[in-house]
């Protein structure tokens, strides 16, 4: 469902994108790329699901020194706009990360996506 409310919302703002889900342990969960979102923006839709499931933070809120810390120690993860924890009844269950618009764009779709299930 969460998969769904992002492709709704990147449908709605005309912007097709490449959709993330991860759980805590970061393992794909399930992934999406829309028609003519970038092929590109796979591995940072990942990258900043990853990263807001590693530190129940929104991506592009970490500090720089944080940002780099995790890039060099895990090569995979990013402090691009875009990526959101996902919380249930307080806990950190994963991550949601979109890639392909402007960094607005992805932090708004994953915000809409969350909201639509109440999270």
């Amino acid at each position: 469902m969460l998969l769904d409310s992002a492709r709704h919302a990147a449908e709605a703002m005309q912007v097709p994108q490449c959709i993330s889900i991860v759980d805590e342990g970061c393992n794909l969960i399930a992934f999406l790329r829309m028609d003519g979102a970038r092929v590109s923006s796979e591995a940072s839709a990942k990258a900043k699901a990853m990263t807001a499931a590693v530190t129940g933070a929104p991506t592009g809120s970490l500090t720089h020194e944080r940002a780099l810390e995790l890039a060099l120690a895990t090569g995979a993860m990013t402090n691009l706009p875009g990526g959101l924890p996902i919380i249930i009844d307080g806990c950190l269950v994963g991550g949601i990360g979109i890639g392909s618009g402007t960094g607005d764009q992805d932090r708004m779709i994953a915000r809409a996506a969350l909201d639509a299930l109440g999270l």
